[in-house]
């Protein structure tokens, strides 16, 4: 029983999508989330959220979420329309990391 629940574990670890970005590539492409989200990921418009210190997997989720059309708004597609998996993965570990 023991070896199958570590080889359960370990299945589910390796096909988690969490913690799959680069911080460091995320912050290169932050800039053009600055303007809304804060250039730490804390907003001072209090109708935009606050980024930092979010779950990676929720950040990448709403991101590709906003470009599939599934949340729907205008500003934050148009934001997300150039950006490929690998950004807003990169995006998601980059916010994820700030306090």
């Amino acid at each position: 029983m023991k070896k199958l629940t570590l080889a359960a574990a370990a299945t589910v670890l390796m096909a988690s999508p969490a913690f799959a970005g680069d911080a460091a590539a995320g912050k290169g492409k932050s800039m053009m989330c600055a303007a809304c989200h804060g250039s730490a990921g804390i907003s001072a418009v209090p109708m935009y959220p606050n980024l930092a210190g979010q779950k990676e997997i929720y950040l990448t989720k709403q991101l590709k979420d906003f470009k599939s059309g599934k949340r729907n708004d205008p500003t934050m597609k148009g934001m997300v329309a150039s950006l490929s998996d690998a950004d807003m993965e990169n995006l998601a570990a980059y916010y994820a990391s700030l306090k």
